[in-house]
């Protein structure tokens, strides 16, 4: 989108390239929703895995992430081909993540230390055919305009689609796993794994043929050097370091109530098919608000708009303390409050990292986006799975005990008193504390081109 003379503004970004580049996040909103919200769930409730070993499988092969995702970055930044840099990954990742998450959820009947390896395993390689689509895949939105607002518009179509593919795959996944008993059988998550892995299939296919005509505006030259020398340089940007404080605050509350959604539902609501009308509180305010969060960021620019999601996202989950006193209703109606800032929250976080990527390209001539993505994907990343063994550390601490369908256990009240302590209270505080960090943001509007 470029600004003419007489201030208009035109489009360099088609609608079809638009709605084909979105269509990927199916893949992003699945995988962010799914492992996060059941796998902890699965090894300790249906693989009768400790809750702190759970914890540890979750978190381990993510640290892995932090090698590759760099790595992937660097390669797709330097990769030359008819499809251009960027595409060949999108398809190597779609040939590769639905399988290895399907085994993932589709392991032998094995329970305890042996089954904690199995998942670790697939899930590491899980973990790693994701980082070959993501990484490219989110580069992309930086390279397609050069325009401030136009990356806003073109990443809302993007959160669309990621408020769908997290609303299906988080409303659904858990109806699956419930509909032969709450709880679910190893059965009904196989069942599940292979239902996502298709969606996933899908999205990556969609992103790969609907980005084929997609524009390259910033056409800098690939970043020479070794991969420390890239990650040295990178250690001057400022803006992009600061913003990736501030997402990973917002990702690792987040991933701790992601985390405790299955296990609140479960032992304080005494319902565990309320995962899913939690999870759609929590997600259909982020499909309804994305223009208001567009508006919102021309009004008060990113950073005043990333604030007050910020604001909506820590109070609501905070208010979620008071569910034994109010009830259900109560609960579902906090949880649309923080759903609200959740859909401000990621539309900023994705808009303001490409207005990072963009600066520097302008700023050093080289073309970086892949390096940086991939800094701040395995980042993130690692950061998700950081939450999750948070919330299995606060289990653990409350004498929480993990079983089989075969064998149900009575919890403590220990036990009950760290799941609201790590669903409500740990997220909202670090959630806030993101929001404090938002005000030394610089990046903004007037500082970029």
């Amino acid at each position: 989108m470029n600004a003419t003379a007489s201030g208009s503004v035109t489009r360099t970004v088609t609608q079809g390239v638009r709605l084909g580049y979105g269509v990927g996040s199916f893949c992003t909103g699945t995988w962010g929703a799914v492992p996060g919200l059941l796998l902890l769930y699965y090894m300790t409730n249906i693989m009768a895995v400790p809750a702190w070993l759970a914890g540890i499988v979750v978190t381990a092969p993510k640290a892995w992430d932090l090698v590759a995702n760099p790595l992937i970055g660097r390669w797709s930044d330097r990769t030359r081909s008819r499809l251009g840099p960027r595409r060949p990954w999108l398809l190597a990742g779609a040939l590769t993540l639905p399988v290895a998450f399907t085994l993932t959820f589709a392991g032998p009947p094995i329970t305890g230390a042996p089954a904690a390896i199995y998942v670790g395993v697939c899930f590491l390689l899980s973990a790693t055919a994701y980082s070959v689509f993501e990484v490219p895949y989110k580069t992309m939105s930086a390279e397609m305009t050069g325009d401030y607002h136009e990356r806003t518009s073109l990443l809302q179509w993007r959160m669309v689609f990621v408020g769908v593919a997290t609303a299906i795959s988080g409303i659904a996944a858990p109806a699956i796993v419930n509909a032969e008993r709450p709880g679910g059988t190893p059965e009904s998550y196989r069942l599940m794994a292979v239902f996502v892995a298709l969606v996933m299939l899908a999205a990556m296919l969609g992103a790969f043929f609907g980005t084929a005509r997609a524009p390259a505006v910033i056409r800098a030259a690939p970043q020479q050097g070794s991969l420390f020398a890239q990650l040295s340089a990178a250690r001057g940007n400022g803006p992009f370091w600061w913003l990736l404080a501030i997402a990973s605050s917002q990702t690792l509350s987040g991933s701790v109530m992601l985390a405790g959604a299955p296990y609140f539902a479960t032992y304080i609501m005494d319902d565990p098919k309320a995962t899913s009308t939690l999870f759609a509180a929590l997600v259909i305010p982020l499909l309804l608000t994305m223009p208001m969060w567009v508006w919102l960021a021309r009004r008060l620019d990113k950073r005043g708009a990333m604030i007050l999601a910020g604001l909506l996202l820590g109070g609501g989950t905070a208010a979620a303390m008071a569910t034994p006193v109010f009830g259900t209703v109560y609960t579902h109606l906090t949880l649309l409050v923080a759903g609200v800032g959740l859909g401000g929250v990621q539309l900023m976080q994705f808009s303001m990292l490409a207005d990072v990527v963009a600066a520097d390209a302008a700023t050093t001539g080289r073309r970086r986006a892949g390096m940086f993505t991939g800094l701040w994907t395995a980042i993130e990343s690692g950061v998700s799975a950081f939450g999750t063994m948070i919330f299995a550390a606060v289990l653990t601490v409350g004498g929480f005990i993990s079983s089989d369908p075969s064998r149900r256990v009575t919890q403590p009240a220990g036990a009950e008193a760290a799941i609201m302590i790590g669903q409500c209270l740990v997220p909202a505080v670090i959630i806030l504390m993101a929001v404090l960090m938002t005000f030394n943001y610089r990046l903004t509007a007037d500082r970029v081109s």
